[in-house]
């Protein structure tokens, strides 16, 4: 290919392509080489000066003697002499102390995001809107009480509601009339016939005479308009009727439970988190 080269004064390599596309073999640039060199010395001065290279298993520190989880420890120990003044008040408080504390109260909100982030946003929402099935926490709608002390009473031992499977028990067309008597109660009517189930299936018995809920059994109120099982509505009603929660010889059985955390974080952890929880059902 060289001896047919069209190009003979020019410095290439004789690869040609296409009658005038060929590869030269000009030098590369000064200035490239400079740049190339000058990066390689760089990178040397780096490995000395600063850890690159693990040894067993950690890595040198380098003539600085700078590591970056050292530097990780300092950051967390300002952090952490900062929140000191305000972590050593809460530890004597009690939860309805530190909510009549301005100062503590906004510290705690501010300070306990993250803690709400990897133990409770995955079921309830990062901002407490709830998830399908999981309840939502910015309102003020509890099953077992808002006040502050119930909200740490449920997030150190847990809740597990309990209702018993009606499908063995009511005909279809029965399931039927007291699904469309809750909702209506919702919205403000009152069936009689849906009544008459009511009181003889002993429903009062959990619900309350005024079907307004019972919060030292977890039993919902079946007057609003707030739906514990999504999408809510008749349909939704006749499943939780004929399946009941957490019921446990019904495989459709719903199911609402939540663990206790306990065992997971201190003390100090979960009083904080209820006072979170109990601004956002504030808001």
């Amino acid at each position: 290919m060289a001896d047919k080269n069209p190009f003979p004064g020019e410095n290439n390599t004789g690869h040609i392509w296409d009658d005038n596309i060929r590869e030269l073999a000009n030098p590369i640039p000064r200035w490239w080489m400079l740049s190339w060199w000058a990066s390689c010395a760089w990178v040397v001065i780096y490995v000395v000066i600063y850890p690159s290279f693990p040894i067993g298993d950690k890595a040198p520190p380098g003539l600085l003697g700078w590591t970056q989880i050292e530097e990780f420890k300092e950051g967390m120990a300002e952090v952490e002499a900062i929140r000191a003044k305000y972590e050593d008040q809460i530890k004597g408080m009690t939860a309805e102390q530190i909510l009549g504390d301005a100062g503590l109260s906004d510290y705690t909100v501010a300070s306990v995001k993250v803690l709400f982030g990897d133990n409770c946003a995955a079921c309830h929402g990062s901002g407490g809107q709830g998830a399908p099935d999981f309840p939502v926490i910015a309102d003020d709608d509890w099953l077992y009480g808002g006040g502050v002390d119930k909200i740490e009473e449920s997030i150190t031992k847990g809740r597990k509601g309990m209702m018993p499977a009606h499908g063995s028990k009511l005909s279809v067309e029965q399931i039927d009339t007291l699904a469309n008597y809750v909702v209506g109660l919702s919205e403000g009517k009152e069936d009689p016939a849906g009544k008459a189930l009511f009181m003889a299936n002993a429903c009062f018995a959990c619900h309350g005479m005024t079907a307004t809920g019972n919060q030292a059994m977890g039993a919902v109120n079946l007057t609003d308009s707030v739906w514990r099982f999504t999408p809510g509505g008749v349909e939704s009603a006749k499943h939780t009727i004929t399946h009941g929660v957490n019921f446990p010889t019904d495989p459709e059985t719903r199911e609402a439970i939540m663990p206790s955390f306990a065992d997971k974080l201190s003390a100090n952890e979960i009083k904080k988190l209820a006072v979170y929880v109990y601004k956002l059902g504030q808001q």
